[in-house]
């Protein structure tokens, strides 16, 4: 016989590593977006999208070992193996291999997407983060080059953010160190180089163990490698004594120098330095690579929150023609973190800027009518739906922190007028309907200024 079974609650949680976002976070974070691509296009760069799920090989064996192993990936229900894209890089490249006889070269594309990696959780750092990229496709130069990092600067720039240094490296410098170390396999110096771009993070101790283990390399050689990356030296003087080795060597020198050049003729002067611990741990990256971190102390431990290079053999993988390529990316939820520390995040960006009061059952049309009026004028407006006695609607307006409201009463509405109030002030003017959008703007704009 069957009975009446109270249902069990289910446990309201997320998954470690994800969050939501509350309206008062996801309102400066959309104006964050929306400022990041106004920037993107006025760099000429398009906007792209491509699916959250890619297949398993498309993916897989892109990053390098350590990223493999943050993969989320399994099998659908149509037993394909596939994975959440990791970055935004690697589908990009699928993408222009996939409508190469579609895309015009150079080709310029930003796109603003969420990345999945099943890492550690950190400050400013989930497991579900958005990425913020700009690339350049189809050209090999120092303008290239110089083109996205001053791209990425101006992002910063418009967001308030003055403290922010972007360091700089090349591959090849760092692989005719290892080769002039006796490093010389490229297994093992890809394993050097994931363990060195981990000195800002972690003790030199630390990273000198990980290439002796990771990378099969004696403890005199790792000795030797750390003791180079770690020199106190000034940029310019390590340039100057790398350009003596020339060759591949010497020509990234001249690679590296040139690009600052640039990117300081866009008057991003010492913003820009070259930095011989940069190694960036992906594998596909080929040439110029670099990091972008914060000065200011109150966000020390944020982490960098702009990176990216040159990965001129990634699309090839999916090709035969070889075609050239150079990126950034932001990371959103860091930036925004680090924002807020820095209190530079536009807390109202999209608050309501007019509460449309309604104060009887037969003037909703009439509240409807002017809230739609208001909303083509260009405000944020929300209607009163709850209803009740006037005061009780002007206390939820109040909560919203809203600051300015507009009364529909009957005696007003008779003569073709309507009132607006200063919450704050309690100050309030009747207004002929075809004005209320002129007026409402103008008073928005002395208490913007108040």
């Amino acid at each position: 016989m069957a009975t009446d079974q109270p249902q069990k609650l289910l446990k309201a949680q997320t998954l470690k590593g994800f969050r939501d976002y509350m309206p008062e976070l996801m309102a400066p974070r959309q104006a964050m977006i929306r400022l990041i691509e106004a920037t993107f296009e006025r760099h000429g760069f398009q906007p792209l999208q491509t699916p959250a799920l890619e297949y398993l090989e498309t993916l897989a064996g892109k990053y390098g070992e350590e990223g493999d192993k943050l993969l989320y990936r399994f099998q659908d229900h149509g037993e394909r193996h596939v994975a959440l894209r990791y970055d935004l890089t690697v589908p990009l490249a699928r993408v222009v291999a996939e409508h190469r006889n579609e895309i015009q070269l150079p080709f310029r594309r930003y796109q603003v997407a969420p990345v999945w990696r099943a890492d550690k959780p950190q400050r400013g750092r989930f497991r579900e983060f958005f990425q913020c990229d700009a690339d350049i496709v189809g050209v090999n130069s120092a303008m290239a080059d110089a083109e996205t990092l001053i791209t990425g600067l101006s992002v910063l720039q418009a967001l308030g953010i003055e403290g922010a240094v972007l360091h700089l490296n090349h591959r090849d410098i760092l692989f005719g160190t290892l080769e002039r170390a006796g490093v010389s396999e490229k297994a093992q110096q890809i394993a050097c180089i994931r363990a060195i771009d981990k000195l800002d993070k972690v003790p030199a101790e630390v990273v000198q163990a990980e290439i002796e283990r990771e990378a099969g390399v004696d403890a005199a050689t790792a000795t030797k490698l750390i003791g180079h990356f770690t020199r106190d030296l000034d940029g310019q003087e390590l340039l100057s004594e790398l350009k003596l080795l020339g060759g591949v060597v010497g020509a990234a020198v001249d690679r590296v120098v040139e690009v600052r050049k640039l990117v300081e003729a866009a008057g991003f002067v010492g913003r820009i330095k070259y930095d011989p611990t940069i190694a960036r741990g992906l594998d596909y990256y080929t040439g110029i690579i670099y990091e972008t971190r914060l000065t200011d102390p109150r966000v020390k431990g944020i982490g960098a929150v702009m990176s990216g290079g040159r990965y001129d053999g990634l699309i090839g993988l999916f090709t035969k023609e070889a075609i050239p390529a150079v990126g950034i990316s932001l990371g959103l939820d860091r930036l925004l973190a680090a924002m807020q520390e820095l209190d530079l995040v536009q807390k109202d960006a999209h608050a309501v800027q007019v509460y449309v009061t309604v104060a009887s059952e037969a003037l909703q049309a009439n509240a409807i009518e002017l809230a739609h009026l208001l909303r083509l004028g260009g405000m944020r407006v929300e209607l009163d739906l709850a209803g009740g006695k006037l005061g009780k609607q002007l206390e939820r307006a109040n909560k919203r922190g809203v600051s300015l409201a507009a009364i529909v009463m009957q005696e007003d509405v008779d003569i073709g007028k309507v009132r607006i109030r200063q919450l704050a002030t309690g100050k309030q003017q009747r207004v002929a309907l075809q004005r209320i959008v002129k007026v409402a703007r103008s008073a928005l704009r002395l208490q913007s200024h108040a």
